[in-house]
Formats: structure tokens, C-alpha cells, sequence
């Protein structure tokens, strides 16, 4: 089976669009989200709904837990944008209340986790699956945090969460994309793993190209693969909405060009 992974949307329906006609041309047999299906971007409402017709399942993120409930530890930017989706949400129950009500029901009854044989799917990280971020440099900087995530998972966790594609390994590695053959990393069924795919609509390493990943247990052998891809959108179009709302901060835009 070819398992198309995505995460971090955040409301970028411009970029979701582009990675789900990407994925359509990979014969994947069905997509998962890893959560934060909303906040920040200008298109809550249509990605809401373009992921639970497209997904087999997604995960509750923090932002849509934010969206849902409280926007805790937020910052400023982050909680007015929370606050001003969930007013499109509110908006269209009044204007479209039938279609409103099966979108309501899909955001509340999103799972913190899933468990699928070997492999662990979360949000955060499996200690902390909605909030924890695992970044790149605590493989070099923090080994009692990535040695205390490692023991929770038997063979391979899925998280997004901090935007940013590749690898982790239980030898306090982190690979990039680039730094693998084909840009495809093969599991290991001695080595565990932590893959991130990274973010359809706010990616935060240095590539401003939409990002998601495949997982592939197609393999005739047994072996499996994740495979990570980008794709181009149009980010100008994404931040030309951002900057025709009041309620959402410029910068929620700007940063795209950066990814950062």
C-alpha cells in the first residue's frame, strides 16, 4: 500500500490543492493527516472539508485544538488568527448549517493518535502527542529528550507539528531529505525511527515548496519506504488573502516566501 502522509495545512488551501493533485499522480491508495488541519492561513473552512473528504483520517493538532477550544501558550499572532477561525467556522453554521454540522462533527471526534501495527502517528511526539515539538537540533542538543520520545514508540512514530521534513533515528541522527538516496528513506525494522513529512502550508526549513511524504509497504521483499516530496503553489496567491483579512497578521504571509 502507498500511504500519502500530510500535516500542517493551516488553513493554506492554495498549497493543499497543489499536494493533493501531487498525490493523486503517485497511486496512493489513501492519505492521512497528522493534524493542524487549521490556523493562521485564510481557508479554514475549505480545508476543513477538502481533508475530511480526502483523508482517511486526521489527527488533532495544537492549533486545532485552539480553533476548537482555547488557544493556551499561544502568542499573539497565533491566538488572533485561532480566534478569527473559529469565527469563520461559527459564520458558515449560520449561512450552511447541514454542511456545518458534518464539519463540526469530523474536527471534534479527531484522535490524538493512531496506531497502525508498528507504526505510531501523533501530532507532537508520543510523550506529549498534541504540543511537543521535536526539532532537528535536539538530536545533537538534547539527547535525554529524543532517548525519552524513543522509548515510547516500538519501531516508527509520524509527527509533524515543527514544519520540518526528514528523519530522526535512535542513534541521535536527523536526516534531511536531501541527505538520502532518492529522497526516500528505507525502514529499518532494527532501527527506530521518526519521520516528519513536513508542512503542506507553513513549511519552516529554508523551502518555501509544499511538503508531504509516502509511505510505501508496497514492496514484494516486505521492506518498507518513506518517500518525500515538495511541490510548487502559488504562495503569492495564499499571501495576497492573508493580507486581505484584518483580523490576520501580515506576517502570517510573509514569512511564507522564507518558510521560516
Amino acid at each position: 500500500m502507498r500511504t500519502a502522509l500530510i500535516s500542517d495545512i493551516h488553513s493554506n488551501l492554495s498549497a493543499l490543492e497543489a499536494v493533493l493533485a501531487e498525490i493523486d499522480k503517485h497511486s496512493c491508495q489513501r492519505i492521512l493527516c497528522l493534524g493542524d488541519i487549521i490556523g493562521y492561513g485564510p481557508n479554514p473552512v475549505q480545508c476543513a472539508d477538502a481533508v475530511a473528504e480526502r483523508c482517511e483520517w486526521s489527527l488533532l493538532g495544537n492549533h486545532d485544538f485552539g480553533v476548537l477550544y482555547e488557544p493556551t501558550n499561544f502568542n499573539t499572532i497565533a491566538e488572533q488568527a485561532a480566534y478569527w477561525t473559529r469565527e469563520q467556522f461559527e459564520r458558515d453554521s449560520r449561512e450552511n448549517p447541514d454542511s456545518a454540522r458534518k464539519r463540526w462533527n469530523f474536527l471534534g471526534l479527531l484522535p490524538v493518535r493512531k496506531r497502525e501495527g508498528d507504526y505510531l502517528f501523533v501530532h507532537g511526539t508520543p510523550r506529549k502527542p498534541i504540543n511537543e515539538y521535536l526539532f532537528p537540533e535536539d538530536a545533537i542538543n538534547s539527547p535525554a529528550k529524543l532517548a525519552g520520545i524513543f522509548d515510547r514508540i516500538d519501531r516508527v512514530c509520524f509527527v509533524g507539528h515543527t514544519h520540518v521534513q526528514g528523519v530522526f533515528t535512535d542513534d541521535s541522527e536527523f536526516w534531511k531529505p536531501d541527505e538520502l538516496t532518492d529522497h526516500s528513506y528505507p525502514i529499518d525494522p532494527q532501527t527506530k525511527a521518526i519521520v516528519n513529512p513536513g508542512s503542506v502550508g507553513q513549511p519552516r526549513d529554508g523551502d518555501p515548496r509544499a511538503a508531504f511524504a509516502i509511505l510505501d509497504t508496497s514492496g514484494g521483499d516486505g521492506k518498507h519506504r518513506v518517500e518525500f516530496h515538495r511541490v510548487e503553489y502559488d504562495i503569492e496567491d495564499t499571501i495576497r488573502r492573508i493580507h486581505s483579512i484584518d483580523r490576520l497578521n501580515d506576517f502570517l504571509g510573509d514569512r511564507l516566501r522564507e518558510a521560516r
